[in-house]
């Protein structure tokens, strides 16, 4: 302890070389530490030298490594977040870091965060997950979001949406629950930033990732909450309603299921695939009605409508739906622009959860929206199996009247080629095929059962 000064007890109590091999090295520091005389003003004012210097070395090196790591370019240092890099820089977020988001402001948050980010570097040293995903605990919170957005806006990029936001916030509504993919185009729901796909991602082929129905709030998940709610729920209480699952967990749980099943008498499997059937037919129906509602066919006991207009502004009613009998004549329309159909009627507007994805079909074929050519097996194929359409063609139409006279009286509405298209939308002309490549028909009725010897002048269906 040269620095200290001298020791004066050196000379009156000398250590023999045996006995400070007795005593241990922190034994003796302590021991030097306490032959220190504090009161002595030369000492203290070395030692507020020393704690100013280490307290500024120790800042220092703590700023520094948290601006290090709280940079964009630290998160892409590691292969396993290529796919949220890229995607990040593709996005209209890219001006700012990483952490704006995913950090609650605030230095505790900050450093509390640090800590438990430990983990992330002992699962990229040991093993990383086959699939990155954004857990309950680290949702991104609306503080984050307040920082720069205002909760009162009153617009939207579309032009077209109609949000309260600020009505949402009060009633406790996350941001995400609504913009989640923005950022990221829900790459984790989408199951295409799984560990064997994230060499392909760079910020080019990220472009067409990005595409907007997932970049945009999903239709899917304002009518799913919105039902909820109807029912007296409020989904957003619970987190795991807000991000993804975590494929890892739900691995474990399907193991323990399947255990489960296993262990049961053979009897439990058959019992099983019927509440699967009808855990689908339920949903089936709730669609069902849902696009009834939307249609303005069903308004009872609702505290949400699910109407078109009750969220849009432009696209309530379409200009070309507000001709006469449109119901009963759109079909013309549909077959020559259905592309422009499904960007309001197609099934998967309807459904909050996302399919599963090919990352290399996504970057061969891109996000390019392809020409449609009118198709009418195309047309007929959606309106069996579009859960819009099937709404009202599963219900016998009002001009078929009695079954027993609609059945002599039918061959004049089914003259001309034009007419008998629209048959053949509901009603398929042979005997249809059992397997599973071809849309089943609303009804199992065809014309062939009657007609055995054909028609003159067939129309083709396909």
């Amino acid at each position: 302890m040269a620095f200290w000064g001298k020791n004066k007890n050196k000379e009156t109590n000398p250590e023999s070389r045996e006995e400070r091999k007795k005593t241990g090295i922190i034994k003796r520091l302590w021991q030097k530490v306490r032959n220190i005389d504090w009161k002595d003003p030369v000492t203290r004012w070395k030692l507020m030298f020393i704690s100013l210097i280490t307290l500024i070395v120790v800042g220092a090196g703590g700023y520094g490594a948290i601006a290090l790591t709280n940079s964009p370019a630290f998160c892409s240092s590691c292969h396993e977040m290529a796919p949220e890099y890229s995607t990040f820089t593709a996005s209209a977020h890219n001006n700012i870091t990483c952490v704006q988001c995913h950090i609650k402001p605030g230095a505790i948050n900050m450093l509390t965060h640090k800590m438990k980010s430990m983990k992330e570097v002992y699962y990229h040293v040991t093993g990383v997950p086959k699939q990155i995903v954004q857990t309950e605990d680290e949702a991104v919170s609306d503080e984050n979001c307040l920082q720069c957005h205002s909760k009162n806006r009153l617009v939207t990029p579309s032009g077209d949406l109609k949000v309260n936001h600020k009505g949402h916030l009060e009633e406790g509504v996350p941001c995400i629950s609504c913009h989640a993919g923005v950022v990221h185009a829900k790459m984790a729901a989408r199951g295409i930033n799984t560990d064997e796909v994230r060499g392909e991602y760079t910020k080019e082929k990220a472009e067409k990732i990005m595409e907007k129905k997932y970049l945009s709030p999903n239709m899917g998940s304002c009518i799913d909450c919105h039902d909820k709610v109807n029912k007296g729920e409020k989904p957003w209480k619970d987190v795991a309603y807000l991000v993804p699952p975590n494929p890892e967990e739900m691995e474990k749980k399907l193991e323990e299921n399947t255990k489960k099943v296993s262990d049961k008498t053979e009897l439990t499997e058959p019992a099983a695939n019927q509440s699967e059937e009808a855990g689908i037919a339920e949903h089936y129906e709730q669609t069902q009605k849902l696009i009834l509602q939307a249609i303005g066919k069903q308004q009872k006991n609702v505290k949400i409508s699910m109407a078109c207009e009750t969220c849009h502004k432009s696209t309530a009613i379409p200009k070309n739906h507000q001709t006469a009998n449109w119901n009963n004549n759109h079909g013309g329309t549909a077959v020559v622009k259905l592309d422009q159909c499904m960007e309001c009627h197609q099934d998967s507007k309807w459904k909050r959860d996302i399919p599963k994805e090919d990352i290399v079909s996504i970057l061969k074929l891109g996000n390019e929206k392809k020409k449609y050519t009118p198709n009418y097996a195309l047309a007929k194929e959606e309106s069996r199996i579009n859960k819009f359409c099937s709404a009202c063609h599963t219900d016998r139409p009002d001009s078929h009247v009695d079954s027993d006279q609609w059945l002599t009286a039918h061959a004049g509405k089914a003259k001309t080629a034009d007419q008998k298209v629209q048959c053949f939308v509901c009603h398929d002309q042979e005997k249809p095929k059992s397997d599973s490549t071809h849309a089943k028909a609303p009804t199992d009725v065809y014309c062939q059962y009657c007609h055995r010897t054909g028609f003159k002048n067939d129309v083709k269906t396909n």
